[in-house]
């Protein structure tokens, strides 16, 4: 059964991946607000597959974002707007800042604090929500010997890690396109490796509702 009810709020909270020309710092409701990612395609999946149930998408992705700059709105765009369901999907800056911009250290978050700072972000919803999503974060690379790929994998770890142990439903992207680049390459859904084109969002936001048991051939009673 579907797990969302009618009424139900998703909030969900990220980086550009979630973003994705959504409005700032909060995007929801008519035209591109939610932006043109998978929150959008999960937003007009559930309309049109389940219409008797009215849920409110929001969208609080904001781009460039690690876990620290995430963690210090966290209460503003996310537990202030008395969300249902929050589903978080950070750590892509965390680990592209280490690559891109090696001698700015100050900018970048190294494990130890992502893995804190994620906590933080589902402990302050913990208990007042009826379920918590994490998305892992990914680089589409399917050689676990490149260097980013290697990092990235420890920040998915983490992210299972604090799902396992919070009760937390866990998405798991970096397998999602492992798995889809053993048949197209990367090019085909990200230029850069991070972003994704409509294909890609397509299949995060399958990931997504594979896990709130979304059936795609319910039929209104």
């Amino acid at each position: 059964m579907m797990i969302f009810e009618n009424m139900d709020r998703i909030v969900f909270a990220g980086d550009s991946v979630t973003d994705m020309d959504s409005v700032k710092p909060v995007g929801e409701g008519l035209f591109d607000k939610l932006g043109k990612g998978y929150v959008r395609i999960i937003d007009n999946m559930l309309a049109a597959v389940y219409p008797e149930i009215k849920v409110r998408v929001t969208n609080s992705g904001v781009s460039g974002n690690t876990s620290r700059d995430l963690l210090q709105r966290f209460q503003r765009d996310v537990v202030d707007l008395k969300p249902d369901w929050v589903s978080i999907c950070i750590g892509i800056n965390d680990v592209w800042r280490q690559f891109d911009t090696p001698a700015m250290t100050d900018a970048q978050v190294f494990p130890d604090e992502y893995e804190s700072n994620v906590e933080q972000m589902i402990t302050s919803v913990k208990g007042s929500v009826k379920g918590i999503f994490i998305l892992s974060p990914y680089y589409m690379e399917p050689n676990r010997e490149d260097a980013m790929r290697a990092r990235m994998d420890e920040y998915v770890a983490i992210c299972k890690r604090l799902a396992e142990k919070h009760g937390c439903i866990f998405v798991d992207f970096q397998q999602l396109y492992e798995d889809y680049c053993k048949v197209r390459h990367s090019t085909f859904i990200a230029w850069d490796r991070v972003h994704p084109n409509t294909v890609g969002a397509t299949l995060m936001a399958r990931a997504f509702l594979d896990k709130c048991g979304f059936d795609y051939n319910h039929q209104l009673k």
